[in-house]
Formats: structure tokens, C-alpha cells, sequence
């Protein structure tokens, strides 16, 4: 059986506000000056206080004023309650401010070989006080975790002009295409290589919903050219897809901070307009 919950009196904060500052002065006059209000109103407002609450907290004479032993009691009780109220609106500020409360963070793989390790470090420190949840996930699900409030933001990875329904997005680092390809392969001697030296090429590349702009600028090059890329194998994170390379299934065509993964048996290379 469910026990009703006795009703309170609703008290304001003030008035345990006016409380804490007479007990300290044990004076009227002197605890009004404090408030910023004349002597009768305080007077009142203790008087209304001790009615809400059912007993004395002073002993008043005409020559002192004296707490009760209720008094006494409920003292550290009420300036523990300032002090979590003044927490309160502490805390809210630093939330209307940005330094306290929590980032859902996503990112795909590629943000973590370069941009991403700075840009947490200048987080943390810019934001101590703001705890910082990362989740790593390809771009089609990014969205899918964006579109359901499930995460605050995310890198993703995409081509110039790209848009997402019912989302706000930010150019934060822009970098070029670089090729992959096997150590072993022929063309892994030159520096430079130029477009039509790899249209036949076998290719390992990620499946279009990860990442469908990128997708169609790379492989529009092809189209442009009247040449159907050769796609051998695909695979979902880019790690991924340089070992593949590194296996010699194919070359890849990635973002150039790629290359900050160390992976033996591949080189990256520039490709210039044919």
C-alpha cells in the first residue's frame, strides 16, 4: 500500500535567506541594513517563516535577540540550502556558458588519424568542466544517430556541398585525395601520377552509404572520363581498406591524413589531372 506524501509549506528562498542572516547577527536592525530592506518587513518575514514552519526560531527582547534551540538546529540545515542554491545557479551558468554539461561526439575513422587528436586536446582544455562522450561510426549511421538527437555533432567525411536534411553543417579541414597502392605495384616508383595512368586499375573503395558524396566525386571522375572503375573489393573503414591495398587487391583513392596510418607495403601518391 502506498504511504501519501504529507503536504509541505512551500517556503521561499528568501526567507531562509533573512533567517540565516539574523541568526548571524542576532540583530534586526543590522541584518536589514545586510539585506538591503528596513527592520519591519524582516520582521514580518521572520514571523511569517517561524508560522510556515510551526515553532520559534528566536527569542527576542527588547535589549537581544537569541536563537531557539530550533533556532539552533535548523542554522546549518538553511546555509547548506544557500549554498546548493548558489551552486544551482552556478552550475546553469556554466551551461548557458558552454563549460559544464556533455558533447555526444561522432567521428569517422579517417577524422581520428590527424584532425581529431588536436582538436580534443584544445577541447579539454578550452572546456574542462564539459564531459566529452566520442563515438566512432561511419557516416551513413552518424546521420541516423543525428537525425534521432542521439549524438550533439559529428566529422563526417564528404565532397564539396554536401547537405543533410534537418541538419546544420560545418567545413572544419579540407584536404586532398591521395592514391594508395601497393609497394610492389609499377606505378608505386613514380612521385606524381597523372589520371589516365590509373583508369584501368583495379580499386578497393568503401560502399557508397558511407559516404555518398565522396563517393560519386571520386568515381565521377570516371564517369567524366568514360572509364567504369574497376572496383575489386570494398570495405567499410579505411584502415581497412589499406591493408587490402597493402594485400594487393587493388589501389584506393583516400583522404591525404590517411597517410598518418603506418601501414608496411603501401605508399600514397599525388594524382595530377591527365
Amino acid at each position: 500500500m502506498n504511504t501519501p506524501v504529507p503536504h509541505l509549506p512551500w517556503i521561499e528562498l528568501r526567507l531562509w535567506r533573512q533567517f540565516v542572516t539574523v541568526a548571524e547577527e542576532l540583530h534586526f536592525g543590522r541584518a536589514a541594513l545586510r539585506l538591503h530592506m528596513t527592520q519591519p518587513p524582516l520582521t514580518q518575514a521572520i514571523a511569517q517563516l517561524e508560522r510556515s514552519l510551526g515553532l520559534r526560531l528566536f527569542d527576542r527582547t527588547q535589549r537581544r535577540v537569541q536563537l531557539t534551540a530550533q533556532g539552533r538546529a535548523l542554522l546549518p540545515k538553511a546555509l547548506a540550502l544557500l549554498l546548493q542554491a548558489q551552486g544551482l545557479v552556478l552550475d546553469a551558468q556554466a551551461l548557458a556558458g558552454g563549460e559544464a554539461g556533455r558533447l555526444r561526439l561522432a567521428f569517422v575513422s579517417t577524422v581520428g588519424f590527424a584532425l581529431l587528436p588536436p582538436w580534443v586536446m584544445a577541447f579539454r582544455h578550452e572546456f574542462p568542466g564539459v564531459q566529452l562522450d566520442l563515438v566512432e561510426a561511419t557516416g551513413d549511421v552518424q546521420l541516423q544517430l543525428l537525425q534521432a538527437a542521439e549524438v550533439d555533432a559529428g566529422f563526417l567525411l564528404h565532397a564539396s556541398g554536401f547537405k543533410a536534411p534537418g541538419l546544420n553543417s560545418l567545413t572544419v579541414a579540407r584536404e586532398p585525395l591521395v592514391l594508395a597502392l601497393p609497394v610492389s605495384h609499377p606505378l608505386a616508383a613514380r612521385k606524381t601520377l597523372r589520371l589516365h595512368e590509373v583508369w584501368t586499375q583495379p580499386l578497393v573503395s568503401f560502399p557508397r552509404r558511407i559516404a555518398p558524396s565522396l563517393y560519386d566525386a571520386i568515381f565521377g571522375m570516371y564517369q567524366d572520363a568514360g572509364q567504369p572503375p574497376a572496383i575489386a573489393q570494398e570495405a567499410i573503414q579505411m584502415q581497412t581498406i589499406v591493408n587490402l591495398v597493402s594485400a594487393g587487391l587493388g589501389l584506393a583513392w583516400v583522404p591525404a591524413s590517411v597517410q598518418e596510418f603506418q601501414r608496411s607495403g603501401v605508399v600514397y601518391r599525388q594524382v595530377q589531372a591527365s
